[in-house]
Parts: structure tokens; sequence; C-alpha cells
């Protein structure tokens, strides 16, 4: 006889809250159900309400691990409506500071994942070493996150020659880093073993569910919005979109793994081939009109959606982040499956529950339903 199990909305691993009820008939998981809207905050109402330049601090506060990306992707947007047109040197400078951003993320994930995995002396390792990323980060921005690095028109802030060097050394000692995680994902390595061949998500099932980022490049699917799309300097960088045809939680980790060494590659070649001039240009009035940008955020493509009026405050922002593109993609990998993996699937897409939710409003008299998208 079938029974309901639910898992959240507290969950040890992560301090947001989310729900999921599975149906479960012994220890397989039959079917999934997953339940938005414990953390709503309004925020696309919020963007509304205050100036495009007071907006970018209110787009990196839509997650904390990313906060850069939601930045530059906000920034380039509204740039568009602003018709600015961005320093050279600070499309490479923005490439710079969003791969960093990507490696504190993907380790970070490494460090939950270890964590999720029981595999307590890896954890550890992996997040010591994971602070020389958020050092460097406070050492050329002023903060660890929320370093609103971004700005419309260009970055706040520059990197010199000295500042150069020391994203050097970094670079050369983090590659240890990254071998070690490998080792971890080798054919006999501690992670392969407890995650090899666990949540499957086939290449049709990926993209008939709209997955993103590492999730749908774990499934065999070659999608980058810095290769597809390209946004600052990323048209004029060398690197590879890594792939992995499993689908499986070991897959989405090696993606993971292998971006690692390429977002190195590329901060090293845009520090080596740094345009001169200036890092931010004028800003100017908005015209009347709509706006569509998309970035490639280390879970996967996020997109702005900005209609303007003619005013300094925006008319509607809407914002599509790469989390909720992902968590439907957590229901057909949960089906299937014993309940023991549950916790290392959820934890595969490297989840944002809090910038992925929304609010259901139910019509009190007629019971009619309304799911208000306000973030």
């Amino acid at each position: 006889m079938p029974e309901k199990v639910y898992v959240g909305p507290y969950r040890p691993q992560l301090v947001e809250p989310e729900r999921f009820e599975l149906l479960v008939e012994g220890n397989r998981i039959i079917d999934a159900k997953i339940e938005l809207g414990y953390m709503h905050r309004g925020i696309e109402k919020l963007f509304t309400t205050k100036t495009y330049m007071q907006s970018l601090a209110l787009a990196e506060r839509i997650c904390g691990i990313c906060s850069g990306i939601h930045t530059l992707c906000y920034a380039q947007t509204v740039e568009k409506l602003m018709n600015i047109e961005v320093p050279e040197r600070a499309k490479y400078l923005r490439c710079v500071y969003m791969e960093l951003e990507r490696l504190h993320s993907h380790y970070l994930w490494f460090g939950i994942l270890a964590h999720s995995l029981d595999e307590h002396k890896a954890f550890l390792k992996i997040m010591v070493e994971r602070e020389r990323v958020q050092d460097l980060l406070e050492y050329l921005t002023g903060n660890r996150m929320n370093y609103l690095i971004n700005t419309i028109g260009g970055v706040r802030r520059d990197i010199t020659p000295e500042k150069a060097e020391k994203i050097h050394r970094f670079l050369n000692e983090s590659k240890s880093l990254s071998d070690y995680i490998m080792e971890l994902l080798n054919d006999n390595g501690d992670f392969t073993r407890k995650t090899k061949g666990v949540g499957v998500l086939p290449r049709e099932k990926a993209l008939e569910v709209g997955a993103v980022g590492p999730t749908l490049r774990g499934s065999g699917v070659a999608s980058d919005i810095r290769k597809d799309d390209p946004y600052a300097a990323y048209d004029e960088l060398d690197f590879e979109v890594i792939v992995e045809n499993d689908g499986d939680v070991r897959a989405k980790a090696l993606v993971r793994a292998g971006e690692t060494y390429e977002s190195m590659k590329i901060i090293e070649q845009a520090l080596d081939n740094l345009p001169s001039g200036e890092i931010v240009s004028e800003r100017k009035e908005p015209k009347i009109g709509e706006e569509f940008g998309r970035t490639e955020a280390p879970r996967g493509e996020l997109v702005y959606y900005i209609r303007s009026n003619g005013t300094n405050i925006p008319e509607r922002v809407k914002v599509r982040t790469p989390s909720f593109a992902n968590n439907f993609a957590i229901l057909e990998m949960l089906r299937g499956e014993t309940l023991e993996n549950v916790r290392v699937i959820i934890e595969s897409i490297d989840p944002c529950f809090a910038c992925t939710d929304r609010v259901t409003v139910v019509d009190a008299k007629t019971g009619e339903r309304n799911c208000m998208c306000l973030k």
C-alpha cells in the first residue's frame, strides 16, 4: 500500500525551506510533487518601487551565492534600455569577477555534496580551501558576498597589475582543490561510489522539463549561454562547454568539476588580454519599451525581463532563475529511486529555493487559485 512521505519544509543541509511530497511503496519512490511558496519575498514587486540604480542592490539579494551574476544580468538588461555601450575593459573585468563567483559557487556545492554523502573529511577540506576564493573576492571587491561589483555601464572597481598578480597566484594554488575533487569522482573515488547511477535524468527528459546549466549538461546537452548567446567578453575568450552523458548525480558533479578548470582558464585569458581604458560608461535616460537579458549563472541560465515607461523606475521586472527551471528535473530524478537517495538527488541541482518561490492566492468565496509570480 503506497504511503506519502514529506521532505521539508525544513531540510538540514540547506537553510532554505521547501516541501517535497513523495508517494512511496516500500522503499521505492513512485511519484513526487514539489510545493513552492515558503519563502515569498516580493522582490519583483519591490523592483517597481526603486530607481534603476537602487535596484542593483535588490537584484543581488535574490541569491547570496550567485549575487554577482544577478547584478550583471540586471545591469546588461538596463544597459539595453539606456542604449549604453560598456567599455571593453569592463567587459573583460566582468568575466574575471563572474568566473571567480562560479568557482566559489561550485566549490561550495561540492562541500554540501560531501556533507550529504557523509564524507566529512572531504567536506572540511573543500570548505577550508574554498575560503581562499572568498578572501580574494573580499580583497578585490570589498566584501565576501553581495559585493555589488557590477554597475549600470560597467564595473565599480578596476584590477591593477598587483591585483592581477595575486589572482594568478590564487589560480595556481586552487588547481590542487579541483584536482582533489576530480580524484573523488574518478572510477574508484569516494564520491563515485555513492553517486554513480543515482538520480538519472535522461537527455530527452532534461530537454522536456527545461533543465538548464550543469543539470542539463550532465545529461549530454551542450548548452551554455556564454557560448550560445555571448555577453561581456566571452566571445573573445577560449573555453570549452563541459558535457557528461550519464545524467546521474556523478555526471552533474563531473560537469561542475570540469568547469572549475575552465573558469580558471577564462580568468587567466581575461587578465592577460585586459584592454586599457575606462571601466564604466555614463548612464542615460531609459527609453520607453522592454528588454530581455540572460546570462549563465553557476546553476544555469538566468533571465531578466524589464519594461520601462521612460521614468527612472522600472514598470515591471521579471526574473526567471535557473533553480526554478531545474526544480522540475528533481521530480523526474526522484521517480523510481529509493528514499536514502532523496537528499543527494535534491542537492544535485544545487537548489536555491528562496529565489524560486511563488505565492498562490486563493479566493475565499470562489476557491479560485492564482499564482502570484512576484518572487
